[in-house]
């Protein structure tokens, strides 16, 4: 099984903490919760679910990974680090009651930080994650932490991040081989009188059975629905020559990989044809700019010139590619004014999409590693599929069998 070694768990402290003595931080604190656990994840491989968790970071010393009494066990299990504290401040985060846990062995954060105190002298103190924070929770971090100068340090988790080790790879590499079978189940349970919902739900158990962590999220809109962007499926049913716009995200260890391929159920029409066709050409235009050292505004500059001369700018709703790793969507995220580049190691996707089209709305996702050649497809499903639309105008149902 493909896993994060507690080695390279080590090795990001290590390098977090050459960032640290740079920026001068004697202490970080990693938040992390069910909405927001990309940087957590990153840091301790602990995942929250109804509560909240950080992984405090001293410059000297071993990180101490702070939970909330329900998920302690959990915390236990997947914590890449053994030493585990519960702050009650840490509790279930959708309720305003106070939760009785009569078992907890609570400390706070004011002893927390007078314990790192004998050891480090705590005067400048970064959070990642402060945007993500309740109120409450952050104004009591700093209660804790009184006297020390606090700064936002978001910065540092986007920089260690932003290039992926050959383990963090090879789980994206799994995360868009499940992504693909997920699909093709999808792809086949697309018939005339089903509802987005079933082909989500087809999506869904294939995704699980072959050995999805999780799927953050499966969007499924058909015909006029296409225009909701990013659409729940509903019990709508698909109609004859409807549309499909489904995206499907499958995290695996931690690790997001996600696609889209448009298709249409039944009679195709030719302006959906041309549609697609927009679409692929599009997609391939950002998948030329791929290579190290290549600029990432040039891929989004080519695209939108692309959609400029075809007329149809107004139907383009936002930058063409993302990378991804630990968040479905994450740095770079580039625009036309981008100075940063292409690196190996880099995971991103292409997200070439149209919406409020005549002819329809819809998007192209899939996720490459760049390579010190240029790059390597994740998913070869996408790839295959566009293959097969190039050379027949049609998906040869046997792909998605």
């Amino acid at each position: 099984m493909i896993k994060i070694s507690h080695k390279e768990f080590k090795d990001r402290i290590n390098r977090m903490k050459d960032q640290m003595k740079r920026e001068q931080f004697d202490l970080l604190i990693i938040y992390g919760d069910e909405y927001r656990r990309e940087n957590l994840r990153y840091v301790s491989n602990f995942w929250p679910l109804f509560e909240r968790g950080a992984l405090v970071v001293p410059y000297e010393g071993e990180p101490i990974l702070l939970a909330a009494p329900e998920g302690e066990n959990v915390c236990k299990e997947m914590s890449a680090w053994p030493n585990i504290s519960l702050i009650p401040d840490f509790a279930c985060v959708t309720v305003p009651d106070d939760i009785e846990y009569p078992h907890a062995n609570y400390t706070s954060f004011g002893s927390l930080f007078a314990d790192i105190q004998q050891k480090t002298f705590l005067r400048k103190v970064g959070i990642v994650g402060a945007d993500a924070m309740a109120r409450q929770v952050y104004a009591a971090i700093v209660d804790g932490l009184a006297g020390c100068e606090v700064s936002d340090a978001n910065a540092i988790l986007f920089e260690s991040r932003l290039l992926k080790s050959e383990n963090e790879i090879a789980c994206l590499k799994e995360a868009a081989r499940i992504a693909d079978v997920g699909y093709k189940a999808l792809m086949a349970a697309a018939e005339v009188g089903k509802s987005e919902l079933e082909l989500s739900a087809a999506a869904h158990q294939a995704a699980f059975e072959a050995g999805a962590e999780a799927v953050p999220f499966c969007l499924v809109s058909s015909g006029k629905r296409v225009e909701t962007i990013i659409g729940r499926a509903t019990g709508k049913r698909i109609e004859d020559g409807d549309m499909v716009m489904a995206a499907l995200a499958i995290q695996y260890e931690g690790y997001i990989a996600t696609i889209n391929f448009p298709f249409v159920v039944g009679t195709i029409s030719e302006r959906q044809r041309q549609f697609i066709d927009l679409l692929l050409e599009a997609n391939d235009i950002a998948i030329s700019k791929l290579r190290p050292g290549g600029k990432q505004s040039e891929l989004v500059k080519a695209v939108k010139e692309h959609f400029r001369n075809r007329n149809v700018s107004q139907y383009d709703l936002y930058p063409p590619l993302h990378g991804c790793g630990v968040a479905e969507a994450e740095s770079p995220y580039p625009n036309e004014s981008t100075e940063g580049v292409f690196a190996p190691g880099m995971t991103v996707n292409t997200d070439i999409s149209l919406f409020g089209h005549p002819d329809g709305s819809n998007r192209i996702e899939e996720c490459f590693v760049i390579t010190k050649d240029g790059y390597e497809r994740m998913s070869r499903l996408v790839g295959e599929l566009s293959r097969q639309w190039k050379e027949t105008g049609n998906i040869d149902p046997a792909i998605v069998q």
